[in-house]
């Protein structure tokens, strides 16, 4: 599975599980709902600030993410 592809899916679980929805993320990390959406399905490569500012409003270390 390439890097795009598992940010992603991190990033969807962890959403998840905090109980936030697509909009609220994407509110939170100051990006478009619909990016945010591109973004869990790993077809955007969001760059090492976005990845910081996802990882910030879920409240997790970049790396978590990444990982």
């Amino acid at each position: 599975m390439d890097l795009c592809r598992r940010f992603g899916l991190n990033v969807k679980n962890v959403r998840v599980a905090a109980g936030h929805t697509q909009e609220e993320l994407a509110d939170l990390a100051g990006v478009a709902r619909s990016y945010m959406s591109d973004v869990e399905r790993g077809v955007r490569n969001p760059t090492l600030k976005v990845v910081e500012r996802i990882a910030k409003a879920l409240d997790i270390h970049p790396a978590k993410l990444l990982g």
